[in-house]
């Protein structure tokens, strides 16, 4: 606390008690009292400011989840660009690649999966004719 340790911190106890008195000590802890109440008053009419205009209860948010340490850009890039299907065909590429890969091409677990056979083969267009258009590409 303020870089006081506990021996300072009884001196100037202490010291406080002998300047201040035994006659006005009662006074003084009254006021230190009522000035620890009205701080206190003001946090918990803060939280409830707080809960009232974002709706949020301050102990229910999850602090480590908004760290921002822990943003990965290349993740949240690549998790808003893939659709839900998509997601899910990555994730479990992390956990077993070789049974993914069987089981996106259609195989057996068992069978051992070639990944460059798997590669499916590029259609070119005929001379001419367009590109399709995705009307809700940016």
């Amino acid at each position: 606390m303020f870089g006081i340790n506990t021996p300072e911190l009884v001196l100037i106890i202490i010291v406080a008690v002998l300047v201040i008195g035994p006659s006005r000590l009662p006074g003084y802890l009254e006021k230190l009292k009522n000035l620890i109440r009205e701080v206190r008053k003001m946090a918990s009419g803060a939280r409830e400011t707080i809960r009232e205009e974002a709706g949020v209860d301050i102990d229910d948010i999850d602090w480590k989840k908004l760290d921002p340490r822990q943003y990965d850009p290349r993740r949240i890039i690549r998790e808003a660009l893939l659709d839900d299907d998509d997601a899910e065909a990555l994730n479990s590429l992390k956990m077993a690649p070789g049974a993914a890969i069987a089981s996106m091409m259609g195989k057996d677990s068992d069978k051992s999966a070639d990944p460059v056979a798997a590669t499916p083969e590029i259609v070119r267009l005929p001379e001419g004719e367009r590109a399709p258009f995705d009307v809700e590409a940016t």
